[in-house]
């Protein structure tokens, strides 16, 4: 009796185990005897060979079903992955003709010894994502395992090209504790499975290759072997044309404008902050990021570097903090923040120019030969009844060296009446300053009237050159004024579409929808 009740205490064990099985594995009784004849004396710490002197062979597949997301700033690729693990169980093995035709079993994987591979690079807090589906097992030994997850794995982003930038992040699968003797990883297929992936908003998978590693540490003389994919992505680039790239553009051509408006007009540089300010709004850029201040015009520098530095952090942002390499959308807003900083100063210079006076500024030399003959000549430009070509300019530079020596050979008072000095020629008889009088008039009254009017001649015609000549001097800054801005005008539109195209047609791909 206690001998019966001894025998019967494995066989109350298996059935108490299966019992314990998912449901998936009770589909009759022929599959019962299988699971008692086969697991009677299965243990899942035993590696399953005939040899042990031989590796188990492990084929590794794996299935991308999905890029959930590409976390720039944390360097992290999180995808939805099955995984697909095959190998010969040499301890579950039966001969389906005497168990009623059943061919597989379904198991789950904490009963049977499974391969502990694991992904190396792992950013998973529980380091391993998987969900522990059923082992397939068929009646020869071969196992099947597919489990699903959601993994997390560590991708090293190269931000040199962004946002035209292609990435791939490598998923580096091996046995955590067996080596390479006792486990050998066999890819099953050159390349992942992609047949069943989803299309991602902002990535486009290019490949996702595999490839078998093998690699002795300097700690173990053993080799181990790691099965790695390569998923080889490439962002899509609308969404950055739409939000970052075009209004940077159109921040760019707004401040070119500016050079286009009189100075008189008083909105040469508030154009710039109200066209700014209209594309932060339509961005959803806060107003808490601006200054809070009725003074627009002396902040106006402020006010564009502010708005070009908010792109700037948009994109700061997303990327990682490392020093390896500037983004190309990072460099291009470095040259249109330098072109915009430099018109702000420019501008300024246009209407220091524009509004300096005869009594507070005399024009060099230098800056009269510049901006009043070869520039505009060069630009050309004209003054109204003023053609200036090279004939003109070398002209005016003869008749300004003629004029400097008249003057300096005519007497003072022909210089203020603007008279030759032949008129002294005319009073051999006496006079003064020029106007005849004989000393045979006698006329003291006469001589008294004489001096006033001279002296009010005198006044009135200097009074007449000095107008002429602070009108000259006005008019004069004011052209250099248009001259500079013209120049400026012409010279930063070139810098920013030379620079705009020289930057992206750097990039590999240009606009991937």
């Amino acid at each position: 009796m206690a001998a019966a009740s001894a025998g019967r205490r494995p066989q109350l064990l298996w059935i108490g185990l299966l019992a314990l099985l998912p449901p998936g594995t009770h589909q009759g009784k022929n599959e019962r005897r299988i699971l008692e004849n086969v697991m009677k004396n299965y243990n899942t710490l035993e590696r399953p060979v005939a040899n042990e002197s031989l590796p188990i062979t492990v084929k590794f597949g794996l299935t991308l079903q999905q890029i959930l997301d590409v976390d720039e700033k944390n360097q992290i690729l999180t995808s939805n992955n099955w995984l697909n693990l095959e190998w010969m169980d040499y301890n579950l093995q039966w001969d389906p003709e005497d168990h009623g035709g059943v061919h597989d079993l379904h198991i789950h994987p904490k009963y049977l010894w499974k391969p502990d591979v694991l992904m190396y690079n792992s950013a998973d807090e529980k380091f391993d994502g998987t969900y522990p589906t059923n082992v397939v097992v068929d009646h020869n030994g071969s196992c099947l395992f597919v489990p699903p997850g959601i993994f997390k794995s560590t991708c090293k982003i190269d931000i040199t090209w962004f946002p035209f930038d292609e990435q791939r992040c490598d998923m580096k699968f091996g046995s955590w504790t067996y080596d390479g003797w006792q486990l050998d990883l066999v890819l099953k297929e050159k390349e992942g499975d992609t047949s069943t992936f989803i299309s991602n908003g902002e990535w486009d998978l290019l490949g996702l290759p595999g490839k078998r590693n093998v690699k002795v540490y300097d700690c173990c003389p053993t080799p181990y072997v790691d099965i790695t994919f390569t998923i080889k992505i490439r962002r899509r680039t609308l969404y950055y044309f739409s939000t970052l790239i075009i209004p940077c553009v159109l921040i760019s051509s707004m401040a070119l404008l500016g050079f286009t408006l009189p100075p008189d007009s008083g909105e040469k540089l508030t154009l710039e902050v109200t066209i700014l300010l209209s594309l932060t709004f339509f961005l959803n850029i806060t107003t808490e990021m601006m200054p809070e201040t009725s003074e627009a015009v002396p902040l106006i520098g402020v006010t564009i570097l502010l708005s070009l530095t908010v792109f700037l952090n948009l994109v700061a942002a997303m990327m990682p903090n490392t020093s390896d390499a500037v983004p190309l959308i990072g460099t291009y807003f470095n040259c249109i923040m330098f072109m915009v900083a430099s018109s702000v100063v420019l501008t300024v210079v246009v209407l220091n120019y524009h509004h300096r006076t005869a009594d507070t500024h005399r024009m060099p030399q230098w800056i009269s030969t510049l901006f009043l003959n070869w520039l505009p000549w060069f630009l050309r430009m004209s003054r109204p009844g003023r053609k200036i070509t090279r004939k003109t300019i070398m002209m005016n530079n003869k008749m300004k060296e003629l004029e400097l020596k008249e003057r300096s050979s005519k007497s003072l008072l022909a210089n203020v009446l603007d008279m030759d000095d032949d008129f002294r020629g005319l009073a051999p008889t006496g006079g003064y300053g020029g106007l005849e009088y004989t000393p045979s008039s006698g006329c003291a009254g006469t001589h008294r009237e004489l001096q006033a009017l001279l002296r009010e001649l005198r006044f009135i015609t200097a009074r007449i050159r000095k107008d002429d000549e602070i009108r000259e001097i006005i008019s004069d800054w004011k052209f250099a004024a248009m001259v500079v801005d013209r120049f400026c005008l012409i010279v930063f539109t070139l810098f920013t579409v030379v620079a705009t195209i020289a930057i992206l047609l750097t990039a590999p791909h240009i606009l991937v929808a």
